[in-house]
């Protein structure tokens, strides 16, 4: 038996291949596992637990399946799905976790994140994740009808590339700074959190003793997934039939 984490994803119904490969993914090895973890941007873009999306309903019904067979369900959000809410866990029967969040891994502590907080590097996106947190901004926003708030996701989206392609890769990475201290503040062993898209496992150096960074692929050409037992963490990649 295994603990399961997966981040990054980014469904979207124009990918019906990620979705097929992550509902196999819930199907299979998700079923035998002790816990799974999901931290951040499973969907591409969420705008309300009210999206009638058919290729949503078919990854909840899958979630929910999971959970009903008796392996717990942990989600937390990310930058592209901060907005689900209590009808989506009433649906799915996740429990959605604080970012960060403590857990103890066979005897290791660990620290779960999506990741996009410690990337203090780029101030202009640590202001918009202040304002989209805010709840009376969500609320502002769930207030609007359905069709305005996919217009805005989606030109969200386009900004969110033009961004990303005139920006250096340093930038949007993590702050080792912001690493350490986050380590260091919860006591920490390991740190594991997405959003960077670079899967990996890092050794820190805190002075008085080693920790670690584990970073979780994303699945945008293949699945990617940390399999986390007595044995310790290790990622693996999912070829995608």
């Amino acid at each position: 038996m295994s603990t399961l984490f997966i981040s990054d994803l980014h469904l979207e119904a124009e990918r019906p291949d990620i979705g097929n490969q992550f509902i196999e993914f819930l199907k299979t090895e998700a079923m035998e596992a002790d816990d799974l973890y999901i931290l951040g941007d499973l969907f591409e873009a969420w705008v309300g637990d009210d999206d009638p999306n058919t290729h949503y309903a078919k990854i909840k019904m899958a979630i929910r399946k999971v959970v009903d067979k008796g392996v717990p369900v942990y989600f937390m959000h990310g930058n592209r799905d901060f907005m689900i809410g209590r009808r989506f866990t009433n649906e799915t029967g996740v429990v959605i976790l604080t970012d960060p969040y403590p857990v103890d891994m066979y005897g290791q502590k660990a620290l779960l994140s999506h990741g996009d907080v410690l990337c203090t590097d780029d101030a202009q996106y640590q202001r918009v994740r202040l304002m989209t947190r805010d709840p009376d901004w969500q609320a502002s926003i769930l207030a609007k009808p359905l069709k305005e708030r996919l217009r805005i996701a989606e030109e969200a989206r386009r900004q969110s590339l033009e961004r990303t392609l005139n920006m250096t890769m340093n930038i949007m990475d993590v702050n080792q700074d912001a690493v350490r201290r986050v380590i260091t503040e919860h006591g920490v062993d390991v740190l594991l959190h997405g959003h960077t898209h670079r899967p990996g496992i890092h050794s820190i150096d805190l002075g008085n003793r080693k920790a670690q960074r584990i970073v979780l692929g994303d699945w945008y050409r293949q699945g990617s997934v940390l399999r986390w037992d007595l044995r310790g963490p290790k990622l693996r990649e999912m070829p995608r039939p």
